[in-house]
C-alpha cells in the first residue's frame, strides 16, 4: 500500500512539472538547438555560432509543437523536436512585449501558410521553398509587422572556411548567388527585441 502511494506522488508530482513547463512556453516563443543535419556545422561555421535550426512553438490544445521548416514545412511534436538536437539542448526566446491571442493567432495562420513546403537548400527568398529562419523571420513581419532582425547578403557570412565553400561549390557550383537575401538563426537569436527565457 505504501508504494502504490509512493507511485501515485510522483506520477502526480511529474503530471505538476509537466502542466507548469507547458503553460511556461507560448505560442509564438523562438526556440534554437544545434541540428545533426549534414549542413548543420557549415551554417556554425558560417554565422559563428552553435546554433543551426530553429523553429516556433505553438501550442495547441495544452500541447506543444514546433512549426519548422525542415522537409517538408510541419508541424513537430515538442518533445521529438527537442530530442533531435545535439544533447537535447535547446534556448527558448520571446518578443520582450508580451504577445496577446490575437496576435499569436495571426502568427499561427501566416506560418501555416508554409506548410508542405519543401525546405530550400539554396536559402532563397522567395515563397517557393522556405528555410528555418526564414519562416520565422516572415511569420513576424508579414503578421505583426515585426522585423526581429536585419537582413542580411550571403556574402555577408564567413564562406572562407573549406567545408563552406564545398557546400556552396555543391549547390551553386560557380555561380554563387553572393546578392541573396537571408536572414540566419544567428541574428534571430541576437535580436535585440527577444529576451530568452529558457
Amino acid at each position: 500500500m505504501r508504494q502504490l502511494i509512493y507511485k501515485l506522488f510522483y506520477l502526480i508530482l511529474f503530471l505538476s512539472c509537466s502542466h507548469t513547463y507547458a503553460i511556461q512556453l507560448q505560442t509564438g516563443d523562438i526556440i534554437f538547438h544545434t541540428s545533426k543535419s549534414t549542413q548543420s556545422q557549415v551554417i556554425q561555421l558560417a554565422t559563428h555560432s552553435p546554433y543551426s535550426h530553429m523553429g516556433m512553438v505553438v501550442n495547441k490544445n495544452g500541447k506543444l509543437w514546433v512549426l519548422e521548416a525542415i522537409q517538408p514545412v510541419k508541424y513537430t511534436a515538442f518533445q521529438a523536436w527537442v530530442k533531435r538536437g545535439v544533447g537535447q539542448k535547446y534556448v527558448v526566446k520571446r518578443l520582450h512585449k508580451a504577445l496577446n491571442v490575437q496576435q499569436q493567432a495571426a502568427l499561427v495562420q501566416h506560418a501555416e501558410k508554409y506548410l508542405g513546403k519543401p525546405y530550400d537548400i539554396y536559402f532563397e527568398w522567395d515563397d517557393q521553398a522556405i528555410y528555418c529562419s526564414e519562416i520565422v523571420w516572415k511569420a513576424y513581419k508579414h503578421a505583426l509587422g515585426i522585423e526581429l532582425a536585419p537582413l542580411a547578403r550571403l556574402k555577408d557570412f564567413d564562406l572562407t572556411h573549406n567545408k563552406v565553400k564545398s557546400l556552396m561549390q555543391q549547390r551553386y557550383g560557380q555561380r554563387i548567388p553572393l546578392q541573396e537575401q537571408v536572414i540566419s538563426p544567428k541574428a534571430l537569436f541576437d535580436s535585440k527585441l527577444l529576451k530568452t527565457i529558457q
